[in-house]
């Protein structure tokens, strides 16, 4: 059995769950970004493979970015950042109830009190993602999306 020495922790192969982001369109070719949830942490890793940027995240920030990653072309719902917030577990069930909540809170005129939790997080989050060149957009009342700050066609390489 394999094991990875992680920020001084000791985790076998089956412990570690680390999904790959290569970001078409947003991350110069042959660049991904590993998002390893257990020390909170997003890595750009070049070809080799090569550590060419860090960040360690909150766990709000941290859940946030998971969900836009996951959606990533696509704009991520804010029934699935609200989700992502306030519950351990992402499902149908939970999403749903974010998505009542949220209905609910704009019928109310109290969408922005609603999406405190996930302002607060995309705050802090979209500073410590321009080490990456990224850059998380609003879509009004629908959700976020990943941007990049500079274009990868332009030869913007990490080094």
């Amino acid at each position: 059995m394999e094991k990875t020495l992680v920020l001084g922790k000791i985790y076998s192969d089956s412990e570690v769950n680390v999904p790959h982001f290569s970001l078409q369109g947003l991350l110069p070719e042959g660049q991904i970004l590993a998002l390893h949830s257990e020390v909170r942490t997003l890595s750009l890793l070049g070809q080799g493979p090569e550590l060419l940027r860090q960040q360690q995240f909150s766990d709000s920030e941290l859940r946030v970015l998971k969900a836009i990653l996951e959606a990533f072309p696509h704009y991520c719902p804010y029934e699935v950042l609200l989700a992502s917030v306030t519950t351990h577990t992402i499902n149908t069930s939970n999403i749903d109830q974010s998505r009542q909540k949220l209905q609910l809170a704009r019928d109310r005129g109290e969408w922005r009190q609603e999406l405190r939790p996930i302002r607060r997080a995309l705050s802090s989050l979209r500073y410590k993602l321009h080490i990456f060149h990224l850059e998380i957009s609003i879509v009004r009342e629908g959700g976020c999306s990943l941007t990049c700050l500079v274009s990868p066609a332009d030869g913007s390489v990490f080094r």
